[in-house]
């Protein structure tokens, strides 16, 4: 079994649990007194930007350093390149819930990104009752007719939706409306057998090439470009069009601390970025 799908059984598993400890009318009634919508689209329409990512660890970069985590939220929260945060909610792959996913609503005044595989409806409603601005479709897990449905109920919600795509085929494949395209450069080519036996991320494969699919994406959309950027390959990344960068294992491995990394990134974006303004619709 590829290693995607296992970690897509895995949070069906999460998902199982979650049942059991809250159904699906509790987390209705928890959406009345959920913190207030923060527009992660309107965030991102003016001007290049980063989204920032808490995890405490990856399949593909093991265990990030604890002390960045731990710093993260105060220093996304200061720091005037960061637009948005992503929070990671699969507990077993990146061990992070969707209850850390509300504590980092408190802390961090910017919206927030419910990041996970998310496939059915009980997991949008988990993403709004728990505070989320936003949550993430991954084209390669969801079927067409599912995606939209998804969709649909997230706007409902109030909730914008970022779509992530490898391939022009799964491009095509997003549903009429939307506004944020995220092209993933990371291949996630490892067999089930391959990662239990081995100590390297070789198999979880970074390919910035993956890049040039913005010229498949709608002129209007929001477009921003996922894995792999380092402060060095951000001019690149800059200069193709793409309006926000979204990284994690950079800034949450760094041995020099978060902070320095951070500062790499808001140097690059300020030699680079020109104010760039799109029209969001809701």
């Amino acid at each position: 079994m590829a290693f995607l799908e296992e970690i897509v059984e895995r949070k069906r598993g999460e998902v199982a649990a979650a049942k059991n400890l809250r159904d699906l009318a509790t987390l209705k009634r928890m959406i009345g007194d959920a913190a207030a919508i923060r527009s992660f689209s309107g965030a991102l329409s003016n001007g290049f930007g980063l989204i920032t990512e808490i995890k405490r660890r990856s399949p593909s970069g093991g265990d990030m350093r604890q002390e960045n985590v731990e710093r993260a939220p105060a220093v996304y929260a200061k720091s005037p390149v960061v637009k948005c945060v992503s929070v990671l909610t699969n507990s077993t792959d990146f061990g992070m819930s969707i209850e850390d996913l509300s504590k980092m609503k408190q802390q961090i005044p910017k919206p927030i990104l419910r990041k996970d595989f998310i496939f059915e409806e009980y997991q949008v409603y988990e993403a709004r009752a728990f505070g989320a601005d936003a949550l993430l479709l991954m084209v390669n897990v969801l079927e067409p007719e599912n995606m939209r449905r998804l969709f649909n109920l997230s706007r409902e919600l109030g909730m914008d939706v970022l779509f992530e795509a490898h391939t022009k085929e799964e491009i095509e494949a997003i549903p009429d409306g939307a506004k944020l395209y995220g092209i993933n450069s990371r291949k996630f080519k490892a067999s089930t057998e391959t990662f239990a036996n081995s100590t390297k991320s070789s198999d979880f494969t970074v390919e910035l090439g993956s890049f040039s699919l913005i010229n498949h994406l709608p002129k209007d959309s929001i477009k921003i470009a996922e894995s792999g950027v380092k402060p060095s390959k951000l001019s690149d990344v800059i200069e193709m069009g793409y309006d926000a960068v979204l990284v994690g294992t950079s800034l949450l491995k760094a041995e020099s601390g978060i902070e320095n990394m951070l500062k790499d990134f808001e140097q690059t974006i300020s030699r680079n970025s020109r104010p760039k303004s799109i029209s969001v619709e809701r």
